[in-house]
């Protein structure tokens, strides 16, 4: 199964393997919405996307803040697609505003890691920055293997059985 460091260190990898997350956001009429965005993480563990307001995701994370994000190994990585690794948290999104420093230093991390896309980009009006916040998350690495994590630790789950461990980046 392999010590909680490991499987920090694996939930870590899975991060920065990814370039895209996967939205689950809420239209106001309650229906499920599902999409993808690429993102950047700051040192607090916060993920952020840069999104158009034309896109439902935008609109449903503007009028609703709640939302989940799903990190997953790719099918070809997996040595068995039912178990393929996977991070997901449930996430409160925050508009980041433009006049906002945060907000420079966000695009330029999204410009250091999507390039000159970027620069065309922050020049359109209906982009939005988001900080996705992880609230509540689980880890799970294979059958038998799943854990529950938050910002400050990460727990083992097992027939009934939690092993605790201390915090996460």
């Amino acid at each position: 199964m392999g010590s909680l460091d490991d499987v920090r260190a694996e939930t870590r990898a899975l991060i920065n393997e990814q370039r895209t997350l996967h939205l689950a956001t809420r239209a106001p009429s309650g229906d499920p919405d599902a999409s993808y965005a690429p993102f950047v993480r700051d040192e607090l563990g916060n993920f952020y996307i840069f999104v158009s307001k034309l896109s439902r995701h935008t609109r449903n994370l503007l009028a609703h803040a709640h939302l989940s994000i799903l990190l997953i190994e790719p099918e070809a990585d997996a040595q068995q697609v039912f178990a393929r690794k996977r991070l997901s948290y449930r996430c409160l999104a925050e508009v980041v505003p433009r006049e906002d420093a945060e907000w420079e230093a966000r695009i330029a991390a999204f410009e250091a890691r999507f390039g000159t896309i970027i620069d065309m980009l922050r020049s359109l009006d209906d982009f939005v920055l988001f900080r996705l916040v992880p609230q509540q998350g689980s880890f799970v690495k294979g059958f038998g293997q799943a854990y529950s994590i938050d910002a400050h630790s990460i727990e083992h789950i097992s027939a009934g059985r939690i092993k605790r461990g201390d915090t996460i980046d």
